[in-house]
């Protein structure tokens, strides 16, 4: 079985209860759940949140909306996206962040065909990123899954959850996606305020009810609109997985 897992809580140091923002008609969470879900190749979709008690309303979210549940660990993602392919059985795993409401179901479509297609064990567009950053995919096998959570030490691994894997080719077959541009500038993902207004802009523009634009409607918007990149710009890419990275250098060097 193929399903993506999109891991989900409320605590967020920047912009807390982010996954349940509303943008137009609906939260945060529910429009990735839906573009998600536009995917052709996905079986299933279930969404991973803590054992914390705030993240009991996006339990209740997910049985209003007959949405997969699993609650598990709060700072091991990792151990908590492999208890939840381990009790759901799922073979290949599309990790989904909840903080990408742009999420586009055709490169998640091209990385699971990728995966499926060819002897690889972990399929992303984020080792050399070429997409806007909130576009990334992570497409990787159960026992891939399997071996970094057995394997894994670092602090960073555990909470970022593929780490381990990218970081050593040497035990896993690795493939990266390639946009025809480099589009890796751009931010689209959900971390501060600025981006929540981003956001609301790209969806007060685009967005209809039970219909998924797409990355090139965006990119047109943007082209037409050149002061919305401004908005959010402010910003390093992946600044959550450095800010991991330096706290443990830090603690290596005391």
């Amino acid at each position: 079985m193929i399903a993506a897992i999109i891991q989900a809580r409320m605590g967020s140091t920047r912009l807390p209860g982010k996954v349940l923002k509303k943008i137009e008609d609906k939260t945060v969470l529910e429009h990735i759940y839906d573009r998600v879900k536009a995917s052709e190749n996905i079986d299933r979709i279930i969404i991973a949140t803590t054992t914390n008690p705030e993240d009991d309303k996006i339990e209740d979210l997910c049985k209003e909306h007959c949405f997969s549940c699993f609650r598990g660990d709060q700072d091991n993602v990792l151990k908590r996206y492999y208890e939840t392919a381990k009790k759901f059985r799922v073979d290949t795993i599309v990790r989904i962040t909840a903080d990408d409401p742009l999420k586009e179901p055709r490169v998640i479509d091209k990385a699971i065909l990728k995966l499926l297609s060819g002897n690889y064990s972990y399929v992303s567009n984020t080792i050399k990123p070429t997409y806007p950053e909130g576009i990334d995919v992570e497409v990787f096998t159960f026992e891939s899954l399997e071996k970094a959570f057995n394997q894994a030490k670092l602090q960073s691994e555990k909470e970022h959850v593929t780490p381990y894997i990218w970081k050593h080719p040497e035990l896993f077959n690795i493939y990266n996606i390639e946009n025809d541009r480099d589009l890796s500038s751009l931010r689209w993902t959900l971390d501060s305020e600025d981006d929540l207004i981003f956001i609301k802009e790209i969806y007060r523009y685009l967005y209809k009810k039970d219909t998924i634009f797409h990355i090139e409607e965006v990119l047109k918007l943007l082209k037409e609109k050149p002061s919305l990149i401004e908005i959010n710009q402010n910003h390093i890419r992946n600044e959550g997985y450095l800010k991991s990275v330096n706290e443990e250098n830090k603690i290596g060097k005391k």
